[in-house]
């Protein structure tokens, strides 16, 4: 899979499903209907919105993926719109055809997507999916947009486009240059860039980093090094005072049942753990731990926290899923560029119902919002066309 830019080939700007003939997908016709009222509101807002983009101080440039079109993500970005445009200068990446309002999109993908139908896995949404991300990400590796915030897309359905990532998190490493290996272990010429998804939730506030992500259970063992657990608290140490404004408070979940109870269930907290802890601490790093995963997102431990290192993937997720449920945000850290996303999947069972909740994605997009203004001493700007500006 090639690295090469990917261009527009559908002008950038929104298109009328209904003179196509017929939508792409037959759920849109009652997603429209549904909309309709938050519809109007957009039709006002819009051109107050792209007045903002010759200002002084533009809002942050924001692309939106919409991910898996099979999935629920058109019909989030449709109810989110009118609040997205107070926060960033949004524009769809994307197929307009599976937008049921009037919002800017660019369509830089090849993929045939007319036989897609909701809630079914398709490898030609799949396809569209990761064109669409990686358009995204080339443009703000190239300056031409502050950040991107993505809507889900389906593992399934990029497995069957032949794509070699699992998922979101993947795919911007690579395309970004970054790498999951540990310091030790990267080849002479390799970035050594390391990265890690974060869940966040803003009214806590808490973020979770996740050391390993998308494997198996049993090869998690085999990637938790000393260096891949120090690589993620110094992520955290980094990106939490953007996002809460006062320097980092950090614990390390640790991946044994009551933290190995002095090594009765495993040495990886005494032989792994502790060492990146004390390494982080040498660097001026507030970091505690290892502290049981069962206690950890306990108040008494949370309260003390600003952000948790988990092992695995649902040691860190299942619990901020639980505490934070619609309000938690993906987020990207140790990319060169800002990236977010929804904490939900593609929800292929309510797709075309119109009841999928836009809250995650509105998140999202205040968080990016955040981290550009926090990072970037100028940022970019849509033009009243629609089209990339200066």
């Amino acid at each position: 899979m090639g690295r090469g830019s990917l261009r527009p080939t559908v002008a950038a700007g929104r298109g009328d499903w209904k003179s196509l003939g017929k939508p792409l997908s037959p759920h849109l016709a009652t997603l429209d209907a549904t909309l309709s009222p938050a519809g109007e509101r957009v039709k006002q807002e819009l051109p107050l919105a792209y007045a903002r983009y010759n200002s002084p101080m533009p809002l942050p440039k924001l692309l939106i993926t919409l991910g898996d079109v099979a999935g629920i993500g058109p019909e989030v970005v449709a109810k989110a719109w009118p609040v997205l445009l107070e926060h960033c200068q949004p524009m769809v990446v994307g197929h307009p055809a599976f937008l049921p309002l009037d919002i800017p999109c660019v369509n830089p993908s090849h993929a045939d997507l007319s036989n897609v139908r909701p809630g079914v896995v398709s490898a030609e949404a799949g396809r569209a999916a990761y064109d669409w991300l990686c358009y995204a990400i080339d443009e703000c590796l190239a300056g031409r947009a502050d950040g991107i915030v993505t809507c889900p897309l389906h593992k399934e359905g990029l497995h069957a486009a032949g794509v070699p990532f699992p998922g979101h998190t993947e795919i911007l490493a690579e395309r970004c240059g970054a790498n999951f290996q540990p310091a030790p272990s990267r080849g002479e010429g390799e970035n050594p860039r390391p990265h890690a998804m974060l869940l966040y939730d803003d009214a806590l506030p808490l973020a979770v980093a996740h050391v390993t992500l998308h494997r198996s259970l049993r090869t998690v063992f085999d990637h938790i090094t000393t260096e891949t657990v120090l690589d993620k608290i110094r992520l955290l140490h980094g990106i939490l005072p953007k996002l809460t404004g006062r320097p980092a408070r950090i614990g390390v979940a640790a991946l044994n049942p009551h933290g190995s109870d002095g090594g009765l269930f495993g040495d990886e907290e005494e032989r792994i753990l502790k060492p990146a802890i004390a390494a982080a601490v040498a660097e001026g790093i507030h970091a505690v731990g290892p502290i049981p995963s069962d206690a950890i997102f306990l108040p008494k431990y949370r309260s003390q926290l600003d952000g948790i290192v988990a092992m695995y993937h649902d040691q860190g997720h299942i619990a901020m899923k639980l505490l934070g449920g619609r309000r938690a945000v993906n987020i990207t850290a140790g990319l060169p560029i800002v990236r977010t996303s929804v904490a939900h999947g593609t929800a292929y069972d309510i797709v075309g119902q119109g009841i999928a909740d836009e809250s995650s994605l509105i998140a999202a997009v205040k968080v990016a919002a955040r981290l550009v203004c926090q990072t970037s001493v100028g940022y970019h700007h849509f033009n009243h066309t629609g089209e990339p500006g200066a």
